[in-house]
């Protein structure tokens, strides 16, 4: 009686098939998770450097009316506050985020901070992922500009050419009016950092 083989080999080759196209999906779809990663760190970068470059700019602008009004002890406060009516930094984020292949969407200043929200030029691009193609990102940042000295001004009676001193973060500033050749940068009396970010894909 002669004994007959099953040939295994046609059985298991539709098998090995729908392995290999799972697998191959699979790639497709992590590649196209990777490329929406990609974008939404392009979109974040973006935001904060935006974000950062409007609040550097004000940082600017009020230390240099700190030292416009070095004199009169009186204003000082309200320029630590930020209280004094300083220009829109808003074209700095414009400019950041065109760097960085994006564009703002919003730019919203409080006296010593910066919120910007920003969307990427380019989008996800084509993928196995449906809508991808037309998909941009977009991400949110806040800068803030937080004061690092304070200072207490002088008691009556101690004559108008007596400045408070400055205590900062790391060093403090004895000032005298007749001798105003050193003086703090503005990263000495401000420093400015990020607060709030976040990244989503439209």
């Amino acid at each position: 009686m002669r004994l007959h083989r099953h040939d295994d080999t046609g059985q298991a080759f539709p098998i090995y098939i729908t392995v290999v196209a799972g697998l191959l999906f699979l790639a497709f779809v992590y590649l196209a998770v990777g490329q929406a990663a990609a974008t939404r760190n392009e979109a974040q970068t973006a935001a904060d450097a935006a974000a950062l470059a409007a609040a550097q700019d004000l940082r600017d602008q009020l230390a240099g009316q700190w030292l416009e009004n070095i004199l009169d002890p009186a204003t000082w406060q309200g320029i630590f506050d930020g209280d004094v009516g300083a220009a829109d930094s808003c074209w700095r984020a414009h400019q950041l985020a065109a760097q960085n292949d994006a564009r703002v969407t919003v730019c919203d200043s409080d006296l010593l901070s910066y919120r910007v929200d920003v969307e990427t030029f380019e989008t996800v691009g084509d993928t196995i992922v449906p809508g991808t193609e037309d998909m941009r990102a977009t991400a949110t940042a806040v800068a803030v500009v937080e004061p690092r000295c304070t200072f207490e001004l002088p008691g009556e009676g101690a004559g108008d050419n007596v400045l408070p001193s400055l205590n900062c973060k790391d060093s403090s500033w004895d000032l005298d009016p007749e001798e105003l050749d050193i003086l703090p940068e503005p990263e000495d009396l401000f420093d400015v950092h990020l607060s709030d970010s976040q990244a989503s894909d439209e």
